[in-house]
Parts: C-alpha cells; structure tokens; sequence
C-alpha cells in the first residue's frame, strides 16, 4: 500500500488543465504534405484522353502485386489514348498496395499519380479493389469523354510534349466532373 493514497490525484488534478492532444478527426483533418502517397489516380490528356497506354510497367514495379493491367489496341472508331494502345482492364488492390509510389516512378507516361486522399477503409473486402473508372481522375472543363479521336494535325507525340491543351473545336465539351463520378445515364434521372 502506499504510504499516501491522495498522491495519485494530485497526479490527475494537475492534468486536468493541460492543453488537450486530442485532433478532432474527422471533422478536422489535419492538411496532408505536399509529396504525400495517398490513393492513386489515372491521369487524362488536356483533351480527356486517358494518359495510360497499357505498358503494364506500373504492375511489374509494384512490390506487393497490388496492380492488375491489361493493355488493348486502339483503333480509329474508339480511341482512349493517343498512343497505339491503352489500359482497358486497371486495377489495384488497396487490400495489398503499401502506397510505395514505385509503380508512379516507373509510369513512362505520367498516367499514374498519387492523390493525398487517405481513407480507404471500407466495409467489404471487394470495394477495396478499385477499377479504372474509380481511378480515372474527373473531367474538367471543356475535356471530351474518351473514345474520341486525336486532335486534328497533332500526333502522339505531341501529346506527351504537351502540345495539346484542349479539346479539338467542334467536339461535345463535357461538363466539369468530380474524380469517380459517373455521367448520368441517357434519360434516366439524377439523385
């Protein structure tokens, strides 16, 4: 027994007019540093074209097998990236990736970034396994919805030298989109 049994408030009295340490998460959440690896984003072209070409080089940097790629051709009627081919199957497993960042570093194109978006707690084990439509990042203002064609008079590589800064005149403009947010359907309705 110890030889003052109040000693142990006196502890607990002098604590309770300290500053607190507890964050408010998640009303506050404290900013992110600016090279934070958050989740992942597939990156578009100025013109909405995807940036992937479905080299599969992101899958084979990936230490934890985390990424699933298959590549397609593209063809004349339906184009999504300006190169020969692009990613018609992307995926990544959140349940394996341990945010690295290789697979960004191996990306040739830039397609693949690294958002400071951090929750990705979930409830099934299946919405853990993001698609390319969950990864492609949102349409800007004045991006065109892929499969469309190359700008007029410009090449692939001038895409990657940054050539191309909008959508070619005469095309349907899409109305600016959030990340993961999909186009309403033909004469459906919008929550």
């Amino acid at each position: 027994m110890p030889e003052n049994p109040l000693a142990g408030f006196g502890v607990t009295f002098t604590d309770m007019f300290k500053k607190r340490l507890t964050e408010q998460y998640p009303e506050y959440k404290k900013p992110t540093a600016p090279r934070f690896h958050g989740r992942h984003q597939l990156n578009r072209h100025p013109d909405g074209l995807e940036k992937c070409v479905g080299c599969e080089l992101c899958a084979w940097a990936c230490p934890a097998d985390a990424i699933y790629v298959e590549g397609a051709d593209n063809t004349d009627e339906e184009r999504y990236s300006p190169g020969e081919r692009y990613g018609s199957v992307y995926q990544i497993n959140y349940l394996r990736c341990i945010l690295c960042g290789l697979c960004v570093e191996a990306c040739p194109t830039r397609a693949l970034t690294m958002t400071n978006e951090y929750e990705l707690a979930d409830a099934t084990r299946e919405s853990l396994i993001y698609t390319k439509e969950e990864l492609l990042a949102g349409l800007e203002e004045g991006m065109v919805e892929s499969p469309h064609a190359i700008y007029p008079g410009m090449t692939e590589q001038d895409y990657y030298r940054g050539l191309v800064t909008e959508a070619a005149p005469g095309t349907e403009r899409q109305p600016a989109r959030g990340q993961g947010e999909q186009a309403p359907a033909e004469g459906g309705h919008t929550a």
